[in-house]
């Protein structure tokens, strides 16, 4: 086992990328006999399941702390970047948007944690290297694609947050951090603001979580359409309501809960959650 140094990190990730450009393609033009014929069958499962696949998340999250580690960084980093540019822009009202906005494109940068926990169900090697492994998948480019959704509903989100703070406070900005914060909960406009940025927030989210709980790991994992695993997302969801609500609920409150610290919870809250997604899905689909 050896441990490659950034630039051959980079390199592969440059490798990765265009590969992925090209396995869009392919995917696109992959004959019907490709994939698979049968649609994937999917289970009703409980609040235990959802236990057990935290549970075996944080097993995974252990068993791997340094390598898992090394890629949670990345986020909460990204979350700081994004939140200085931001202030930086004078884009004060666009911090929760911003941060909120990671729970829609959370299953694209978890990919590498479902990646990494296959290959330790199957009981290979694994390194956080490994996790770049999904560039090699037959379904990257349906995998990409997907990502392109969601990416597109996350900017469509930012507009949507952005429209609802000019309906309430119109084309002024805050001032200050302060007296942003003392409009926000201290008068009408800024309790409006609250209330409907909770509930189209809430729509969105739930949305994603319908459409992408368990279809990025199902093309990680089998040769399926990118519809296919999208309609068998949606489908786990309406068989097991509750239980898809509850754990909205959990990645919902663990990624809140993981913001509060500077987004430093999020170095363990979203490997976690990812590794545990991928038990869900095994769950959940048969």
């Amino acid at each position: 086992m050896t441990i490659r140094n950034p630039v051959e990190w980079g390199i592969d990730v440059a490798r990765g990328t265009v590969n992925g450009v090209g396995a869009i393609r392919n995917t696109l033009h992959r004959p019907a006999a490709q994939f698979e014929s049968t649609a994937p069958v999917v289970r009703r499962i409980g609040m235990g399941d959802l236990r057990d696949a935290l549970a075996k998340g944080f097993q995974d999250f252990g068993a791997y702390r340094t390598d898992v580690l090394f890629i949670g960084l990345i986020y909460p980093l990204a979350g700081l970047v994004l939140a200085q540019l931001a202030f930086g822009n004078g884009m004060l009202p666009m911090i929760f948007p911003l941060v909120s906005g990671f729970a829609l494109i959370g299953p694209v940068a978890a990919i590498g944690l479902y990646e990494m926990s296959r290959r330790r169900e199957q009981g290979l090697e694994v390194t956080w290297a490994h996790s770049l492994d999904v560039t090699r998948s037959p379904n990257f480019g349906a995998i990409l694609g997907l990502s392109a959704i969601l990416a597109v509903i996350f900017a469509v989100w930012l507009g949507v947050a952005a429209l609802v703070y000019y309906l309430c406070f119109g084309a002024v900005l805050p001032v200050s951090t302060s007296a942003f914060i003392s409009d926000v909960f201290n008068t009408t406009a800024g309790r409006t603001m609250i209330v409907l940025g909770v509930g189209i927030g809430f729509l969105f989210a739930l949305g994603v979580l319908a459409i992408s709980v368990v279809s990025f790991p199902l093309l990680l994992d089998r040769k399926v359409r990118v519809g296919t695993a999208v309609r068998t997302s949606v489908e786990v969801v309406k068989t097991n309501p509750v239980p898809m609500l509850a754990w909205g609920f959990i990645v919902a409150a663990s990624l809140v809960l993981g913001s509060i610290p500077a987004l430093l919870g999020l170095i363990v809250a979203m490997p976690v959650l990812g590794h545990a997604t991928w038990h869900l899905y095994r769950k959940a689909v048969g």
